[in-house]
């Protein structure tokens, strides 16, 4: 038996709340929402994080989004939505296979708060234009 928590509520050997499955994707409810509908979508396949995808299976997983969208956004009728997925120990990822957050949004108060600094950038117009030609490049090859 695998020892990650996903692929466990994946093998029904930990109970989930599914929201949906398909042959290569399962969404199901945060066990500790942080607002009402909050919704997890994962790879049946156990992936660690966004870099390990192949095109086709982030085809896949993407695909299924617009659905669970939609879904909440009829049942809930939110005033907007985050997609949220963090990849790595860094960016805050705390279990190592790949999970996107579905957040209903329905106010300020609604218990999530994304934020960042928003001062003056470090990086002018010429830097980022100067970024952007980088990986246009390295993306060509």
């Amino acid at each position: 038996m695998s020892t990650c928590i996903f692929c466990q509520i994946i093998e029904g050997t930990i109970p989930s709340a599914k929201i949906y499955e398909d042959e290569h994707v399962y969404a199901f409810m945060d066990i500790m929402p942080v607002t009402k509908g909050h919704v997890l979508l994962i790879p049946k396949k156990h992936i660690e994080n966004i870099y390990d995808f192949s095109e086709e299976q982030a085809a896949r997983l993407f695909a299924a989004a617009p659905k669970i969208a939609n879904v909440l956004k009829a049942e809930f009728n939110p005033a907007g939505m985050n997609l949220l997925n963090n990849n790595g120990a860094p960016a805050g990822q705390s279990v190592f296979h790949f999970h996107l957050h579905f957040v209903p949004r329905y106010d300020e108060t609604d218990g999530f708060q994304p934020t960042w600094e928003t001062k003056q950038s470090k990086y002018t117009p010429e830097r980022i234009q100067e970024l952007a030609a980088v990986l246009r490049a390295k993306l060509q090859n």
